[in-house]
């Protein structure tokens, strides 16, 4: 009888040879190798551009500083210029004027748009790619496109104008009354994220729900109420919380289309940060705007995921 024979017998285990223990050691540390070397990138990118930065805005945030000189400590003084400058008040204004309309508008033509890409129709799949392709364009693009619809003399909305109602069209980025209808509208036009999001959760909704719900008598309406939007409701609350989010940053578009005019009827508050940082060379009151707008977007979004279990 052998050794291992005898070990079985007695109910007792040989300890694992030396080479199946190098065996399982070094596979472990392969995987641990590849995984750093697959993510070292990415937490070195993070934390030299983007922690690093956030922590030294923190301090910046109190301090006086141009980039010129060493950063002075000045308290919240910061905070109290800003409190009490009236384009502060009107950037904030702007800001939530815009996010107050566009988010509601964005979600709602988004799952309307949803559900007809949603049809079994020959050639979907060509119409949901010319959907998408306007939300994988530079903002900068965009608003140079729009820039151009806009246009008061030879812009494509003022000339259908003329065309079909034979009226000039309004000034649509010179008009205090205009400019913000036109930044909504040309947001509205890169919404195709949250349309492709909210396409694939309705593809996920099982048919077996409809099926029953017709058969209870359920119409069109009514199925839409009691089993799709019930069943793609977390898209609907992610789709909230990141147009919140994207409409209280809207900056690259709107610094194209109007730059923040006519008379501040455009002024968002990213605008106002980028002009107080690197326009004005202020710097530490630009850290100050910044975490402000940090803390607004937490509190709105914890209030939207604290509320969502009652809507």
């Amino acid at each position: 009888m052998t050794l291992d024979d005898r070990a079985v017998q007695s109910g007792t285990a040989l300890p694992a040879t030396k080479g199946r223990g190098r065996r399982v050691l070094s596979l472990r540390a392969r995987e641990a190798i590849w995984f750093h070397a697959f993510i070292g990138p990415w937490l070195l990118g993070f934390l030299v551009l983007t922690l690093a930065p956030m922590i030294a805005s923190v301090f910046l945030a109190f301090t006086k500083y141009n980039a010129l000189k060493p950063p002075k400590l000045i308290g919240v003084r910061n905070f109290v210029l800003l409190s009490q400058d009236p384009v502060f008040w009107k950037s904030i204004r702007v800001t939530f004027t815009y996010a107050a309309c566009f988010v509601p508008l964005q979600m709602g033509i988004s799952l309307f748009l949803a559900a007809l890409l949603n049809l079994r129709v020959p050639g979907m799949r060509i119409i949901r790619t010319i959907y998408y392709i306007p939300a994988i364009l530079p903002s900068v693009v965009t608003g140079l496109v729009w820039v151009w619809l806009f246009n008061t003399d030879f812009g494509l909305l003022n000339y259908i104008l003329y065309l079909v109602a034979h009226v000039k069209g309004p000034n649509w980025l010179g008009s205090e009354k205009w400019v913000m209808p036109a930044t909504i509208v040309s947001g509205l036009w890169g919404m195709g994220t949250g349309v492709i999001i909210l396409l694939a959760a309705l593809q996920n909704v099982p048919e077996e729900l409809y099926e029953a719900a017709e058969l209870d008598g359920a119409g069109v309406m009514q199925r839409f109420w009691n089993v799709t939007l019930p069943m793609v409701s977390p898209v609907v609350l992610y789709n909230l919380i990141m147009g919140m989010i994207g409409s209280l940053q809207t900056f690259a578009r709107i610094y194209v289309l109007t730059g923040g005019g006519p008379n501040y009827a455009s002024y968002f508050y990213n605008l106002f940060i980028y002009d107080n940082a690197f326009s004005f060379f202020k710097l530490g009151l630009a850290s100050a705007q910044a975490w402000i707008l940090f803390v607004v977007i937490m509190l709105l979004t914890f209030v939207a995921l604290k509320t969502s279990g009652r809507w």
